[in-house]
């Protein structure tokens, strides 16, 4: 196991620059590079890693030039949606691990490419996808494990987030979500509650997905905000934007399961991920922090009425905590993104990259959530029809290699690796 390394950043916008502070709080981290294509952005993230190490690291405006390097171990990709699956290629094939930030797929091949490429490498490409460490979701993952649901039959998740003045100000802000919503229309941000939904399903490890449809909306929102708060003579007033408001996209699995994934940016509305998990012993629903569970869970005999209890205010979430929360909570938590979810998964990025392992979300998970917004846009495209899923593992699903226990792992809560 190495004790230090390094890794090169790409791109430097706000969840770049974000992401780097963090990565930089992971023991054993150097940054000998940085890039991103706006100078000044490199400069702002030279100056973060200056301030935090006291050493300050090359600077480039081409990503190729910093894959180049020979002393690089792995590179951290925060860029554009669109670029993120080619940068991680090209990565891979430059003899460097590569850990990309979310956001949906361009194209089915693209996703491909990056599984040819780890394949023929040996390099491993991992979605930093946060929300697989959340406290509430890793709770929830050790629930499932130990049956308490029962066996699963239907999950939901989204990603509700009212981001309005985001994206209708992209050029200002010079924010890629802007040209996305102009030209397409699809699930584009599916990954956030979807990686929690495959791991408790397995999907890729004796489960997966084999068939999308998915619907969208008209779209009134960002005109909506734009005119009220940038007026009539702002030039996107009166665009038409290609997304729709409201993306609903369900998902058959070969297991008989059934998703449903909401992407809800263009409207008014609290922040939500939907997370629902719903089996033959019981059910949980994020929006209201409300469980039930079958002999468990009050009711009230009087009226025959099942009861709904809270999550976290009934104890059921301290009950359940993973360990890997006990484990940082006792030894407190890095202070950090998102409630510390933004820390645990680049540790476990940085982890991998340490062992020269397996990843806890490997390229075919990567591929798999990252492909849902090219089968959307596909579906809306011919009339909300049906569309064949990919398999990325080539089969592999029914019977694939063993994955690695550790503390990191999203397969198994394994209790004993954190034994001392």
């Amino acid at each position: 196991m190495k004790d230090t390394v390094r890794i090169g950043v790409i791109g430097l916008g706000g969840r770049g620059r974000g992401n780097l502070g963090e990565l930089l709080g992971c023991e054993g981290v150097v940054v000998p590079a940085v890039c991103d294509k706006y100078e000044d952005r490199a400069l702002e993230g030279q100056k973060i890693v200056l301030e935090k190490t006291g050493t300050a690291p090359d600077v480039y405006l081409n990503y190729k030039e910093l894959l180049a390097r020979d002393d690089i171990d792995a590179v951290m990709c925060c860029t554009t949606w669109i670029t993120h699956a080619r940068i991680a290629t090209d990565a891979m094939r430059a003899g460097k691990h590569v850990g990309i930030e979310v956001g949906g797929s361009a194209s089915i091949e693209e996703c491909w490419q990056m599984v040819r490429a780890s394949e023929e490498t040996g390099k491993f490409c991992m979605l930093l996808e946060n929300c697989c460490y959340d406290r509430n979701e890793m709770a929830l993952f050790n629930m499932v494990k130990q049956g308490i649901f029962g066996e699963l039959v239907h999950l939901q998740g989204g990603y509700q987030h009212d981001l309005r003045e985001e994206i209708s100000l992209g050029r200002e802000d010079r924010h890629g979500r802007l040209f996305n919503f102009q030209h397409r229309n699809g699930e584009l941000y599916p990954t956030h509650q979807l990686g929690p939904i495959s791991k408790v399903l397995s999907i890729n490890r004796g489960n997966r997905f084999i068939s999308l449809v998915s619907m969208a909306t008209k779209s009134r929102g960002l005109n909506g905000w734009i005119k009220n708060n940038k007026g009539e003579a702002y030039d996107l007033v009166d665009y038409h934007f290609n997304q729709g408001d409201i993306v609903t996209t369900m998902i058959k699995c070969a297991n008989g399961e059934t998703v449903v994934l909401t992407h809800d940016c263009c409207l008014p509305r609290p922040y939500s991920r939907a997370y629902r998990i719903q089996g033959t012993k019981g059910i949980y629903m994020e929006d209201g922090g409300t469980i039930y569970l079958e002999g468990v869970s009050h009711e009230d005999s009087s009226h025959w009425t099942h009861v709904w209890e809270k999550f976290t205010e009934d104890g059921y979430r301290d009950k359940y905590e993973h360990p890997l929360w006990k484990k940082y909570s006792e030894e407190g938590i890095h202070a950090g993104g998102h409630g510390g979810m933004d820390y645990l998964v680049l540790s476990a990025f940085v982890e991998s990259i340490k062992l020269e392992a397996k990843p806890p979300i490997d390229v075919y998970d990567t591929a798999t959530w990252m492909a849902v917004t090219a089968l959307s846009e596909q579906s809306i495209a011919i009339g909300s029809a049906p569309v064949p899923f990919p398999d990325f593992t080539n089969g592999m699903w029914i019977d694939r290699e063993p994955y690695r226990r550790g503390i990191f792992c999203l397969e198994e809560v394994c209790n004993d690796c954190f034994e001392e």
